[in-house]
């Protein structure tokens, strides 16, 4: 089962380290919509694009409360669920293969 177990483990650890990475960028992004960048600037462009067809798919289903967008926050904690829930579950089976 060693052909099975190191790959999924190395598979589970790659992935958490992009949802990882991920919820930086959300939280980045975030930011910046305080601050109002230059939307031309290629940082805000690229991270935008990144995030915003994710979030798009959950804004009609996060209501505006007090004029704040919480879709950031709800996406980072889908993220965080799939993190400490499912791939947790993935990481303990690819170990018992192991």
């Amino acid at each position: 089962m060693y052909a099975l177990g190191y790959p999924l483990l190395t598979a589970v650890s790659i992935l958490d380290v992009l949802l990882t990475i991920y919820i930086c960028i959300i939280i980045a992004v975030a930011i910046f919509s305080w601050v109002n960048p230059d939307p031309l600037n290629p940082l805000v462009r690229i991270l935008r694009n990144i995030t915003e067809p994710v979030m798009e798919r959950l804004r009609p289903y996060v209501p505006l409360i007090g004029g704040l967008d919480l879709t950031p926050v709800v996406l980072i904690i889908a993220i965080v669920f799939i993190k400490n829930g499912i791939l947790r579950v993935l990481y303990r089976f690819a170990s018992n293969l192991v």
